[in-house]
């Protein structure tokens, strides 16, 4: 059942079109990886599905509507590529204040950012501020940020950006078992390994256009490398 269905979205910035027609749909309950090499506007996609941005022409149903209403928005889950974060909060502060978005109950509140502390490894590090953090350290409170209202559609952008191979491999963990929880996951990303591992299905998208769409991991004969690499070559 597609949980995500994008059609025909077209975007022009600085008077040059940079999507043409870009479609695609996402099932429900899985991993999909949105692929593309340098300056492919795959943040470009994602902020329009998201109406961040507003695109020229589009047809997006999500959650099995024709438009991304109020209650759609309090069951998606956004992290961003770059950290925009209250560098004088600290980071139980700053879960506190995203919280009241969606205007969850208070008596749940130390509970919850207890669980989120564990599922991103930061429950040792709770009373530093923001600015304080490294970058490592600020993708994953972003992580956590993204999950406090146990979304049924989770928006990554480059969630594993600046993560060493170990921290990327629980990262990668925590979006398999957020998978299983029946959370649905789009994310982008240029790193190959990490789609070929726990990705479903994938699009390819280079010079504003849609190469490859839904194509399944485990249909691919070859490596996902030598597949992406054949594709935007020859595109």
């Amino acid at each position: 059942m597609k949980i995500l269905e994008v059609k025909k979205i077209e975007k022009i910035l600085a008077k040059k079109k940079v999507l043409d027609k870009i479609s695609f749909s996402v099932e429900s309950g899985e991993i999909y990886g949105f692929l593309w090499p340098n300056g492919a506007w795959k943040t470009t996609t994602m902020k329009c599905i998201m109406w961040l941005i507003e695109p020229e022409s589009w047809e997006i149903n999500i959650f099995w509507e024709k438009w991304l209403t109020l209650e759609s928005k309090y069951k998606i889950g956004f992290m961003p590529e770059n950290t925009y974060l209250y560098k004088h909060l600290k980071w139980k502060e700053f879960l506190e204040f995203n919280w009241k978005f969606f205007w969850l109950n208070g008596t749940k509140l130390d509970k919850k950012i207890d669980e989120l502390l564990k599922r991103v490894w930061l429950e040792n590090d709770w009373n530093k501020y923001l600015s304080n953090y490294s970058k490592w350290m600020l993708q994953r409170i972003w992580l956590a940020q993204s999950i406090i209202n146990e979304p049924k559609l989770l928006f990554l952008d480059e969630p594993m950006s600046g993560l060493d191979p170990i921290w990327r491999k629980m990262v990668k963990d925590l979006l398999v078992s957020l998978k299983k929880e029946w959370t649905t996951i789009f994310f982008n990303t240029h790193i190959l390994a990490d789609v070929e591992s726990i990705c479903d299905r994938i699009s390819i998208i280079h010079k504003w256009n849609m190469i490859v769409e839904g194509k399944s991991v485990s249909s691919i004969k070859w490596s996902l490398e030598d597949f992406f690499i054949e594709k935007v070559t020859n595109n």
